[in-house]
């Protein structure tokens, strides 16, 4: 099932991360883990932030995705399941035909 990740980085721990060179390779671990289908560098109420569209397999996975993002970068994570236009269309097709 496809999800959102969506991260917020403090300003203080992503400083620090950048200094320390942290951010590179725990993004890099994070998208060669997940093999995104988007990422998108934003900014979350003030600091660093990024939305991840991936497939998620099992919920088993979801420790080994935010954990590394938790103890690494102090992050603020929010995993919210995501539909593209072709699933919504697909989703509205079927709750028509159930009614």
């Amino acid at each position: 099932m496809r999800f959102c990740l969506k991260v917020r980085i403090p300003v203080e721990a992503g400083n620090d991360a950048i200094m320390n060179g942290k951010v590179q390779p725990a993004f890099k671990e994070l998208f060669d883990r997940l093999q995104p289908e988007a990422v998108y560098f934003i900014t979350l109420d003030g600091a660093r932030g990024m939305e991840v569209f991936f497939d998620m397999k099992e919920p088993s996975q979801i420790p080994t995705i935010v954990e590394p993002l938790f103890q690494q970068l102090n992050a603020k994570i929010e995993l919210l399941p995501a539909m593209n236009l072709d699933d919504l269309m697909a989703g509205l097709k079927q709750a028509e035909e159930s009614r």
